[in-house]
């Protein structure tokens, strides 16, 4: 099938803004990618919608509390591969959810490498949801993350199994990175038609974050864990993705452990598609994601 003209537009969007040229540095360039990044926003729709922020640790966490009367959380973990983040992509795609759902909502701005490694912030992530639980009914809680923000919502729900903790109704994952280390061979001619994202960044970036230098560590590669009990998983996967050949063993190792799970597949798309502009594509994605919101239990 060949790309249609949407996707062509941001293929060459991404070309100029440099992104896949930032990712085929060792090392990457992290404070270059962190220029696109936006922590607070202020608009008068965000502002409308119950705006808030407060800490938990080290952890910036935006609310919006449209419905004092909802006991429904969203919690949003972001990508940007452990280095960056969040940027203006994640703000529109909360601002889709906000006007669509009647859920809180969290945006999860957690501290990033190289300042800090995995082990920190994986240990962020689990007191940002323990705190959430502690307002929510854990089972009135969604969890949803793009890239590596779904990686670490994987292995937080690897810790709360292990921990016997209270577990979140679902997860909404986009385009997480299952295995740090890159070494699935079927990853080196995806790589070649990938419009933002290369091998070589993005294990630079995991490198800066790995607990010394180990890739394979489940914390950082939650291929390497157990999906045994997972809640019910939403996957948004797409075929010009060098994480996708890894997200294929992912939806493998669900049906194995009998993990009720709803894979959208999406052919001749990029990385972490449904966050992007203008395509068709990316729109219907999006929707997707806000069908799933509205049918989450009431």
């Amino acid at each position: 099938m060949k790309s249609n003209f949407t996707y062509q537009v941001v293929k060459f969007i991404l070309n100029v803004n440099g992104i896949k040229k930032l990712f085929s540095k060792d090392p990457i360039d992290y404070l270059k990618l962190r220029k696109g990044d936006l922590h607070e926003v202020k608009s008068r729709f965000f502002i409308k919608q119950g705006l808030n922020s407060f800490d938990v640790s080290q952890t910036k966490i935006t609310e919006f509390k449209q419905n004092s009367n909802s006991d429904k959380l969203l919690i949003y973990v972001h990508g940007g591969a452990y280095i960056s983040g969040p940027t203006r992509l994640h703000w529109n795609a909360i601002k889709e959810m906000l006007k669509f759902t009647d859920h809180s909502l969290w945006l999860c701005d957690y501290p990033k490498a190289p300042e800090h490694n995995i082990e920190f912030i994986s240990d962020q992530i689990d007191q940002v949801y323990q705190a959430a639980i502690q307002k929510y009914p854990s089972k009135r809680v969604v969890l949803i993350g793009d890239s590596v923000g779904g990686s670490l919502i994987i292995t937080l729900v690897q810790r709360l199994l292990k921990n016997k903790q209270p577990l979140p109704e679902q997860l909404i994952l986009i385009s997480p990175v299952m295995d740090a280390s890159m070494t699935n061979p079927d990853i080196d001619a995806v790589d070649a038609i990938d419009p933002m994202l290369s091998k070589v960044g993005l294990l630079s970036a995991k490198k800066m974050c790995a607990i010394n230098g180990d890739l394979n560590h489940p914390l950082i590669s939650p291929i390497n864990g157990s999906f045994k009990d997972f809640p019910l998983t939403h996957l948004f996967l797409a075929t010009d993705d060098i994480t996708y050949p890894d997200q294929k063993l992912f939806i493998k190792k669900l049906k194995d452990d009998k993990v009720e799970s709803k894979i959208f597949e999406a052919e001749n798309m990029p990385h972490i598609w449904p966050l992007l502009p203008i395509m068709k594509e990316s729109k219907n994605a999006l929707n997707e994601i806000l069908k799933i919101l509205g049918e989450a239990k009431r």
